[in-house]
């Protein structure tokens, strides 16, 4: 099997490769089954191969009704003879496996139900698919010396099939009259032999369907013939995977053939194989509250059609066209405004020689990109807590835009940014968040820097007034509450003076270090009765950021 240049081939071949290297082992029935998986697809491939050689032929024939077109009969009849060689050889093949699947079945001389385990069903599958005495005694012995190996007989066949393939093409290009008319001339107008030759060599060395003589390379010393080294002691249902791939080799060459005759007639249609939208924008910027109107269409492209044979200009200039059909544009938008891009293009068919031309007009519109940067929480940034900023340039990337901060500090986190603040700034001279990104200056975000607000004090749930004396005894200290702030900060105490006054009698004062009461504090609230007054004075806290505490709300409450 020689090594082709086509990619379809070439994955064939590789299956190949991999079905021979599971032959070597004892396979378990898993791999078995893959062996059918591989078979069904290379049928599946050859009968999509077998359609497009039935289409290309059609076309051949249908450009062969013109009359101007008579003097390329001869190509018609070489695909024919094509044709012709190839079934024969498939029905050959499809014969061998007939008689694999009987004599490893029910041996009554044809395929039945009686060859298949679940007949009729997804699970079908030959019942003598791990058979080798079959698949040894028909291809390999000749049932035992009874007959010709079947074998033995492929090897010829495939021999003999190569060769009538390339006799049949070369019979179409080698005679003279036929030569030239295909375009095979000398600037004399003598037949350019180099040039056929040249055309039929690169027919035979892309034929896949061969013997591969280095097997005598391969073989172990009781595999003597081509038969033995490719059936001996094989189960049947690799056999018959391998006999699927020789058909294959020889549909592709099938192809390969019909291919290259039906191209010297021109009889290659041009099929539009590519599909892909089309938008034609009225403008291609918008401001909130306009409409975008665009009409949408189905653009469509052929591989066959060479990048030569494409014109596209934008503006009167001539864009290079790449293989797909294709060309890039860019410019630097130096001016705002609307732009204006008036496009053409005009594609010459390679087979009739018809010019077609099309137009369109596409408007762009050129701005100043815009950035946006706002607090996450409050417009403002607080000192001691992480301020979450979001940072946005309509029309570049997060990842390319550069943000920095002056009077404060910024970092990355997650999509957006923090900025951490430490001391306040007067009005006038507020912190800011710098932004720059491509096609924009650098623009300054100024934000003022404030103290955390101040918190407020609170014996459980209240700050001052009339309370029970089991509630008010319950406490074990004051707390510092910041109401509707939307940061996670907790502020401490850092102290207050307690102040108990009881009905017709002196003040008595408990100074308090921290949140909790110490054990004077303690002993005056354990002291409360109805009547009885508590002050809470002098009341400081400390939040995030300050520098020092800072003095809060005082509270008074009457013990009823």
């Amino acid at each position: 099997m020689s090594i082709p240049k086509e990619p379809r081939q070439l994955m064939i071949n590789l299956m190949y490769l991999v079905l021979t290297a599971l032959l070597a082992l004892n396979v378990s029935a898993e791999v078995m089954n893959a062996f059918k998986t591989i078979d069904d697809s290379l049928q599946s491939t050859n009968n999509t191969t077998t359609n497009a050689i039935d289409k290309q032929q059609e076309s051949l024939n249908a450009l062969l009704q013109d009359e101007s077109k008579a003097k390329f009969k001869p190509l018609g009849d070489g695909v024919k003879n094509v044709r012709d060689i190839i079934s024969g050889f498939m029905s050959y093949v499809d014969d061998i496996k007939v008689k694999l699947i009987d004599e490893s079945g029910n041996q009554n001389g044809s395929i039945d139900e009686g060859d298949y385990v679940y007949p009729g069903t997804p699970k079908e599958i030959i019942k003598g698919k791990k058979n080798k005495d079959v698949t040894t005694r028909l291809m390999v012995t000749g049932n035992n010396g009874q007959m010709t190996p079947i074998g033995d007989e492929l090897e010829g066949k495939i021999k003999e099939t190569r060769q009538a393939l390339i006799d049949a093409y070369t019979e179409v290009l080698s005679d003279e009259e036929n030569a030239k008319t295909f375009g095979f001339r000398t600037p004399a107008g003598d037949v350019d032999a180099t040039a056929v030759q040249q055309e039929i060599d690169a027919f035979v060395n892309n034929i896949s369907l061969d013997i591969d003589e280095n097997w005598k390379d391969k073989a172990g010393k009781d595999k003597n013939t081509w038969a033995a080294y490719r059936f001996k002691q094989m189960p049947v249902l690799p056999v018959l995977s391998l006999l699927t791939t020789f058909q294959a080799d020889a549909k592709n060459a099938e192809a390969l053939a019909v291919s290259k005759l039906s191209a010297l007639a021109g009889g290659k249609e041009i099929v539009f194989n590519s599909f892909f939208p089309v938008i034609n924008a009225k403008k291609a910027y918008v401001i909130k509250g306009e409409k975008f109107e665009a009409e949408i269409s189905l653009g469509a492209y052929s591989s066959d059609i060479p990048p030569e044979n494409i014109t596209l200009t934008l503006n009167g200039s001539r864009l290079p066209v790449k293989e797909d059909g294709k060309a890039e544009y860019s410019t630097t938008a130096n001016s705002y405004g609307a732009n204006t891009l008036n496009l053409k293009a005009v594609v010459l068919n390679p087979l009739t020689g018809e010019t077609t031309e099309g137009t369109s007009v596409f408007e762009y519109e050129v701005g100043e990109r815009s950035a946006a940067v706002s607090a996450d929480k409050m417009n403002v940034f607080y000192i001691g807590v992480d301020n979450p900023v979001s940072v946005s340039v309509a029309g570049v990337s997060s990842n390319k835009i550069q943000v920095s901060a002056k009077g404060c500090n910024i970092k990355k986190s997650g999509q957006g940014y923090v900025v951490t603040a430490t001391k306040p700034t007067p009005i006038g001279s507020e912190a800011a968040v710098v932004v720059a990104a491509e096609g924009m200056p650098s623009r300054s975000f100024p934000f003022r820097v404030k103290r955390i607000p101040d918190p407020v004090a609170r014996l459980s749930k209240s700050s001052g007034g009339a309370i029970g004396n089991g509630e008010f005894k319950a406490q074990g200290g004051v707390g510092a509450f910041l109401d509707n702030f939307d940061f996670e900060a907790t502020c401490k105490i850092q102290g207050y003076n307690l102040v108990y006054v009881a009905k017709r009698q002196d003040p008595v004062e408990a100074v308090n270090r921290g949140a909790r009461y110490n054990d004077k504090s303690k002993r005056l609230v354990n002291r409360a009765k109805p009547g009885d007054i508590y002050y809470f004075d002098n009341v400081k806290a400390l939040c995030p950021g300050d520098p020092a505490g800072r003095k809060i709300n005082s509270m008074v409450f009457k013990i009823k």
